[in-house]
């Protein structure tokens, strides 16, 4: 079995293409990480993912922890058999999820008490539990326990919810077992200020975590800002390890993060947006609720290998979403998830040609461009 590493191929400016080595299988950067929150990328098989090109999936820890339950899981072989997906599985540590139960949850330095948004129960979750979980889970990488502040938070509470997680960050590695090709990576807290970002990355240098993720952004703060806190956050991550944005994102947010130096990303945009009738392509999105789509006898993308792009017209999903068929979401879901696939390895090439900039300029102005040309 390898050991876990990263291993850089090829830099344009601050864009990096690498790979990083795994126990389950190589993960090609930069990377897309489908997200099947529940055991399961909602509307796809695991054999249609990995033929999107996804090579490594995120699964939650919260919601796996309420429903089935860790445990469970783990006597049934873990999570790679459980869902059958032999290849890299990374498992957020449940802090996001956290944030969201405001109402429900109450933090102390020991960790999270919080009630189940199920069944009312009442849970402790602490940097130690969500380590054993996401153990017992069996993830190729796990996370560390954070809390995810809210954008709106004062710089003050920013500050502090900050070093809290850096306390925490400190009890996660003590309780995560080292195992010849598994990970635990760590998370830069700070919100939008660059001195905190700076402040939480010392303290997780000496962790000497596998790998570091950039969180608490896409939360509110708009893509200038979020841009701009990767572009003064990412140069302080050490360049021999994998660099992870946390819920990001839209095409754009993906190309505009890795041109300063990110490697991995996950976000429920594809999968969402292809169950609500919203397709991504490389002239932006395209609602096919939309009228005009009624008589379109062209695919999504001309070019696009996904089912629905071979096989289906425009005109038909159409059809499909508006007659609530759950093909159309099946359908949609695909090709989303292979479009934001090929987007990430034709950044791999273009980075490895040394062409990054090139191609971003003409990214950005086909993206801008809009849909096809009417009938």
């Amino acid at each position: 079995m390898t050991d876990f590493h990263f291993e850089l191929l090829a830099e344009e400016g601050a864009a990096r293409r690498g790979r990083v080595h795994t126990a389950h299988g190589q993960i090609d950067t930069p990377a897309f990480m489908p997200v099947g929150t529940a055991a399961t990328v909602k509307a796809m098989l695991p054999q249609s993912v990995a033929q999107s090109g996804a090579q490594i999936l995120l699964a939650n820890t919260y919601h796996l922890m309420l429903q089935p339950g860790a445990e469970r899981i783990q006597k049934l072989g873990g999570l790679h058999r459980f869902m059958d997906w032999p290849a890299p599985i990374l498992t957020d540590s449940g802090g996001f999820q956290v944030m969201s139960l405001a109402a429900l949850r109450k933090i102390s330095e020991a960790g999270v008490a919080f009630k189940s948004h199920i069944d009312g129960s009442a849970h402790l979750l602490t940097p130690e539990r969500s380590i054993e979980i996401q153990q017992q889970l069996g993830a190729t990488i796990s996370m560390a326990f954070d809390e995810c502040p809210a954008y709106d938070a004062t710089p003050a509470y920013v500050a502090e919810s900050m070093r809290l997680s850096m306390r925490w960050a400190q009890r996660c590695r003590d309780a995560f077992t080292p195992r010849q090709g598994y990970a635990l990576f760590g998370i830069v807290q700070g919100g939008v200020y660059a001195e905190l970002r700076a402040e939480s990355i010392e303290a997780l240098l000496p962790l000497d975590f596998h790998g570091l993720a950039i969180g608490g952004l896409a939360v509110g703060e708009g893509q200038r800002l979020m841009l701009e806190t990767v572009a003064v956050t990412a140069p302080r991550l050490p360049a021999s390890k994998p660099r992870y944005l946390m819920g990001v994102g839209h095409p754009d947010d993906l190309v505009g993060a890795v041109a300063r130096g990110v490697d991995l990303f996950d976000c429920v945009v594809p999968t969402r947006s292809g169950r609500n009738a919203k397709g991504w392509t490389a002239r932006g999105a395209i609602n096919l609720r939309n009228a005009r789509h009624r008589d379109d006898p062209r695919p999504i993308e001309a070019d696009c290998p996904c089912p629905a792009c071979r096989q289906f017209s425009r005109a038909y999903l159409h059809h499909l979403f508006r007659r609530n068929e759950m093909l159309g979401p099946m359908l949609l879901t695909w090709h989303n998830l292979t479009y934001y696939q090929r987007l990430m390895a034709e950044m791999r090439e273009a980075i490895a040609s040394q062409r990054f900039a090139a191609w971003q300029t003409d990214f950005v102005a086909r993206y801008a461009e809009g849909d096809l040309e009417p009938l």
